[in-house]
């Protein structure tokens, strides 16, 4: 107690004598005015306010208790409001349970406090003792559980709150506003729109609030189409509503639009206040390829922090500028000045990923380890990734095994791993690792594995993912990627029906697998009747699946390569040239090559050296060409050139890869190539297949 007699020291006795007679003689049929001058006039009433912690709180407490003050409602509401702002609600609900009878004022403080200290949960409870125990209620009150509502995203208890607002009649803007804001953030984008329809007078908080709900729920068009509505009534958004908007633009890639809010941000200056909008318009720059503008803002900055500084990384991530975004994760200045978070460690391993720079994802997985960001979910999910696309699965698959919680994500990161290095039976064995943990796979799951199937030509497996995902109900409505997954996987495997079956089932159908199916057919009336039915419907052509004389498209450099293959194996060799000669755009070393190929094929010696050499300053890292070009100067009998550029490819390092066949045998999937048939291997496989010819009695 000594706290208390410290302050009534500082009290006079005679006023504190005099104030607790006129206090305790207070008579109840007194003026409501009279009363509170009376309370307020006693020293006792103020103790609370001097109170800074909690002992000092229940010294306070219990002298009142002694001196039988805390009879009166306003008293408590002190105690209450003291307690609260300590955040000791338990102690301030107690004390207001010791209430016989509280009257509106008392709620509000209890509701107030538990609003202050985020206890939403709390606010959604006491609403329910407040409707039971009081028949009005008032803005402040609805306005608070309405938030509440709002935070939790509980529709129900909204629901019922609404009904409550309309039983009031003629609610204002205020609240109107919160229910609209409540339907959007639960995602009832149309009832918050009626909602927001039936507000007369509109300020510039309730268009706001519309606006960022339908940029939240994936509708940015709806949300620039409402912000002309709002300039249209003569309404300048403000800083808030700008910062929707720059979202929206990143959202649709509407580039020219947030140039226009960048213009306005600064002929209003709100930068110069709201240094919020800088991480917004750095995002919309970056979204819409216009990295250069987005440099120009993260530079200009009169702020560093980690949120621009990790958004600029991000930028650059995706789009594909990798090195970049290494080179400014590992500036000094930033280095010394922030430590980053898990999102820019993710977006600085992804950038390692996509460069191929394994030793410094190394390095960075050692920060996170240094930082404690190494246990984070996404941090140890982009790890297993990074290692993964470096060949370092021993080192991906150690990160896996060393994560705690293994989601879905983790799965299939290790499973995009395998797949990815051709691992095709290790991937195998962890998704049946992670069947039996519990973990259910999802479509991304499927489609990795059936890729990868379609990648080695797997057509067992594949089949079997196949079986798996329709009794799974992978194949419902949504699932293009997974149909179009497996239609690639049966026309690479050479099974057509299939791969017709699968499209035929497809409920819906894009450019994609329209392309694939196209592609994947082996019958030439088997493709224009699809290309047929494919006009039938709403898709476009595109380049990859027709011609120019047929739909006036203009032809893209497959199909020059395509026509300069076809005549040249023709023998329409001057027929070609005279193509690649007319060629509107600088024909590539693949063009060349299907040229050369021909040249060979009809000895064509006169034509094929000077494109030999073309196709060599085109594409000097192509170990393929510099082969070519050396045979048929070997066929020519020009021994010597034909030696040096061998040579040549010896001293650059340059290595053709073999052609080699992928064989399903009775035990597993085996590749055998020219040059290999002493090896284990490849004795094997042919045993194998020798051994399946004589069950079907081809071979005796």
């Amino acid at each position: 107690m000594r706290f208390v007699y410290s302050v009534l020291r500082y009290i006079p006795r005679f006023a504190v004598a005099k104030s607790h007679l006129e206090y305790t003689s207070f008579a109840p049929t007194e003026s409501a005015v009279e009363g509170i001058q009376s309370i307020s006039g006693n020293p006792f009433f103020s103790i609370p306010n001097l109170c800074r912690s909690l002992c000092s709180i229940q010294q306070v407490h219990a002298f009142l208790i002694v001196n039988g003050e805390t009879g009166y409602a306003m008293v408590r509401n002190k105690l209450i409001s003291s307690y609260g702002s300590c955040g000791h609600l338990e102690y301030a609900r107690y004390v207001f349970d010791e209430m016989h009878d509280p009257d509106l004022a008392s709620y509000k403080v209890m509701m107030r406090w538990y609003f202050l200290n985020d206890s939403y949960h709390e606010i959604i409870q006491f609403y329910k003792l407040i409707r039971r125990y009081l028949l009005h209620h008032d803005i402040v009150l609805l306005s608070i559980v309405l938030k509440a509502c709002t935070e939790l995203r509980a529709i129900f208890e909204g629901r019922l709150l609404h009904g409550s607002i309309i039983q009031m009649g003629a609610p204002d803007s205020f609240l109107l506003t919160g229910l609209a804001d409540m339907y959007a953030k639960c995602g009832k984008i149309d009832t918050a729109s009626k909602v927001f329809n039936r507000i007369l007078d509109k300020d510039v908080v309730c268009w706001t609030s519309m606006i960022v709900g339908y940029v939240q729920n994936d509708l940015p068009e709806e949300g620039l189409c409402l912000f002309n509505r709002m300039r249209s009534c003569l309404l300048e958004g403000n800083s808030y509503t700008l910062g929707s908007i720059l979202t929206a633009c990143s959202k649709i890639g509407a580039l020219h639009q947030g140039k226009w809010v960048h213009g306005v941000i600064l002929k209003n200056g709100f930068l110069v206040k709201n240094f919020f909008l800088l991480t917004p318009l750095l995002d919309m720059y970056s979204k819409c390829g216009a990295l250069q503008d987005a440099r120009s803002i993260f530079d200009e900055s009169p702020i560093g922090d980690h949120v621009l500084w990790t958004t600029m990384i991000v930028g650059y991530v995706q789009n594909g500028f990798a090195d970049e975004a290494l080179l400014l994760f590992t500036e000094k200045k930033w280095q010394e000045e922030v430590h980053p978070n898990s999102v820019t460690l993710v977006s600085a391993i992804s950038a390692c990923a996509q460069s191929g720079n394994s030793i410094l994802g190394s390095s960075i997985h050692g920060l996170g380890i240094k930082l404690g960001q190494d246990s984070d979910p996404s941090v140890s999910n982009a790890i297993v990734d990074m290692y993964g696309k470096s060949l370092r699965m021993d080192d991906a698959v150690f990160q896996f095994e060393c994560t705690e919680n293994k989601d879905i994500v983790a799965w299939n990161s290790v499973i995009s791993g395998f797949c990815q290095n051709r691992y095709l039976t290790e991937a195998s064995m962890f998704f049946e690792r992670m069947r039996s943990s519990s973990v259910d796979p999802d479509s991304t799951t499927i489609v990795t594995l059936v890729s990868a199937c379609a990648s080695v030509a797997d057509l067992s497996l594949g089949s079997s993912l196949h079986a798996y995902s329709i009794k799974g109900g992978f194949l419902g409505s949504n699932t293009v990627h997974l149909s179009s997954a497996l239609l690639n996987f049966y026309a690479k495997c050479g099974d057509p029906k299939s791969a017709r079956c699968v499209f035929d089932g497809m409920p819906e159908k894009n450019l994609v697998t329209w392309n694939v199916i196209i592609g994947g057919v082996g019958k030439n009336w088997d493709r224009l009747e699809l290309i047929s039915s494919m006009m039938k419907g709403s898709n476009e052509p595109t380049d990859e699946a027709f011609a120019k004389d047929w739909y006036e498209l203009q032809p893209s450099m497959i199909h020059y390569v395509c026509m300069v293959d076809l005549l040249s194996r023709m023998g329409s060799l001057e027929e070609a040239m005279e193509l690649i000669e007319k060629m509107p755009v600088r024909p590539d070393s693949s063009v060349f090559a299907a040229f050369l190929n021909g040249c060979n094929m009809h000895s064509r010696f006169d034509l094929r050296e000077v494109e030999g050499k073309k196709l060599l300053q085109l594409c000097p890292e192509d170990p393929g060409h510099y082969v070519l070009v050396s045979n048929f100067l070997a066929s020519k009998g020009k021994w010597v050139p034909a030696s040096q550029l061998r040579d040549l490819l010896q001293r650059k390092g340059l290595k053709k890869q073999i052609g080699c066949s992928v064989v399903n045998t009775c035990d597993d999937c085996a590749a055998a190539s020219f040059g290999c048939i002493t090896q284990n291997t490849s004795l094997k496989t042919f045993e194998c297949i020798r051994e399946e010819f004589r069950e079907k009695e081809l071979i005796h």
